[in-house]
């Protein structure tokens, strides 16, 4: 119900003045222009329980890491995505969110384990599109002697000692989260996503080798929200392509689309489905493969942090913003065709085909 909603972010507002106002505390705020002292231990913030949004948080790493005197750097994450961002290499520790007794405020127990860690600066990690009221509380709780430093959202920036600006030059979430570092480190330097070395098993180890000697491509028809999902026959038409190229299309799926993966598969005789996967090994076979066809989803984010060629179909979602258009990559705006009747299965056929026809060309001239 659209007034439940509106209702209900309305409380969330209402919380994030009543949160400013009782966690107070004179001189907190900072400007842009205070000279900022380099933090020596850091802790990034990001609370979201979606993949894609842990990945998007590991270029802050990779740019924290290249600084001159690089900090220790800490993540908080949901618990249920630590697993993403673990053994990272740039991480110095991934905490999971304890969100048990979160009422308590600073009582609550995973709170209280984090303020005694005593951090120099707090990033809330979130973006500037939504005003994110529980990220923001969390960072303020978690450092109550620290430089909090997030967002300039109304009005969760008020929980901020120092609040950030949008960059005005560019939509993109990666740089513009990149940017919130921009008052201690060079932010200017290239920004990457990042995923550790995949940990598979012997036997998953053994099926890739298997495949090694042909040209395979990955195809994850999937993501989790089915509105912005394109159509199992377009992501058939796309396996058609990659099979006249000289790809084997392997189908991927994730909890609750093992159908949906079949149905891709019967469609394009030749195609292969995949074997159930966790992370590490979707990114094992994302990277070995070389090219990856989805959605605007997780997996999306994945395949470009293992550096995997990707090309992304998006529907009815700001591809500039949540996209990555730098080569090897490609992002596939359907909407335009959707909205007026164009035959998407055809324009999605030749625009994969020439996505890995392309590559295999830049190959051979390699």
């Amino acid at each position: 119900m659209v007034w439940l909603k509106r209702l209900e972010y309305g409380a969330k507002l209402a919380l994030a003045l009543l949160a400013s106002a009782l966690l107070w505390r004179p001189g907190r705020r900072r400007t842009a222009e205070t000279p900022l002292p380099f933090p020596r231990r850091i802790l990034l913030v990001r609370i979201d329980n979606r993949v894609g949004e842990a990945l998007l948080t590991t270029p802050l790493l990779s740019v924290l890491r290249a600084a001159s005197r690089p900090p220790e750097v800490h993540v908080l994450a949901h618990a249920k995505v630590a697993r993403v961002l673990a053994s990272h290499p740039e991480a110095d520790r991934i905490i999971p969110f304890n969100r048990r007794l979160l009422w308590l405020g600073p009582l609550a127990p995973g709170i209280r384990a984090l303020r005694r860690e005593r951090y120099d600066v707090v990033v809330d990690c979130a973006n500037w599109a939504t005003p994110s009221v529980t990220s923001a509380i969390i960072s303020r709780l978690i450092g109550p002697q620290a430089l909090v430093v997030g967002p300039r959202t109304w009005p969760v920036h008020k929980l901020h000692s120092l609040s950030v600006p949008a960059r005005t030059d560019t939509p993109q979430e990666v740089l513009q989260r990149v940017h919130l570092l921009s008052p201690f480190v060079d932010t200017s330097r290239p920004a990457r996503m990042s995923f550790r070395r995949p940990l598979i098993s012997e036997k998953f180890h053994a099926w890739l080798e298997a495949g090694a000697q042909t040209p395979r491509a990955v195809v994850n028809p999937g993501g989790r929200l089915g509105w912005r999902r394109i159509p199992p026959e377009v992501f058939a038409a796309a396996a058609r392509a990659l099979l006249a190229s000289g790809r084997t299309p392997i189908v991927t799926w994730g909890p609750g689309e093992e159908e949906l993966a079949k149905s891709v598969v019967a469609a394009a005789p030749g195609a292969q489905l995949a074997p159930p996967t966790n992370i590490d090994e979707l990114a094992a076979l994302m990277r070995d493969a070389g090219l990856t066809l989805c959605n605007n989803t997780g997996p999306m984010h994945l395949s470009v942090a293992v550096g995997a060629p990707t090309l992304a179909l998006f529907l009815r979602m700001d591809m500039a913003r949540w996209g990555h258009d730098s080569p090897p990559h490609r992002m596939l705006d359907l909407t335009p065709v959707i909205d007026a009747g164009g035959d998407v299965e055809a324009r999605v056929f030749e625009e994969v085909r020439a996505f890995a026809d392309g590559l295999q060309l830049r190959a051979s001239n390699a």
